[in-house]
């Protein structure tokens, strides 16, 4: 599998931390920046994230920010993107079983690293389940073709 990670100054260091977790575990990782703490905006690091899953480049990504906030808004901007901001194991888990998440945003400034790794481990260990959450995804991309 392949996981795309970005991240703004905020949630350079948690990124780093999972990076190497993950490298660990195998996964084939895409580290597309930040490799540092001096100031970007974060808004380009997740469009660009999202715009790689989208397309299908890499398979799932992670995004960091302070909060995780600001990066998943930017990533959820992309069409086909359904990235989640998660703080816990249980919001991790279902937005994988219930919302098909192919993101999952993390906030550097607010996340221990023992918390964020078990987050990330639920998150990419966890199967969409389908059935009756089949259609509420659907209506969610459904949304997407809307015009204005």
């Amino acid at each position: 599998m392949k996981i795309v990670l970005a991240c703004d100054h905020g949630g350079f260091q948690l990124k780093e931390i999972i990076k190497e977790h993950l490298i660990k575990r195998g996964y084939n990782i895409m580290d597309i920046g930040v490799y540092g703490n001096a100031s970007v905006d974060y808004p380009d690091y997740g469009q660009k994230a999202a715009e790689l899953v989208a397309s299908g480049e890499a398979d799932k990504g992670i995004v960091f920010c302070g909060t995780g906030i600001g990066i998943s808004i930017a990533a959820n901007k992309v069409k086909g993107i359904r990235c989640a901001l998660c703080t816990n194991e249980y919001m991790s888990r279902m937005s994988r079983l219930h919302n098909n998440a192919n993101m999952l945003a993390l906030g550097g400034r607010v996340l221990g690293e023992g918390v964020a790794v078990g987050i990330v481990d639920v998150w990419l260990s966890t199967e969409f389940e389908g059935g009756r959450h089949e259609n509420r995804v659907k209506k969610l991309m459904e949304i997407e073709k809307t015009e204005d």
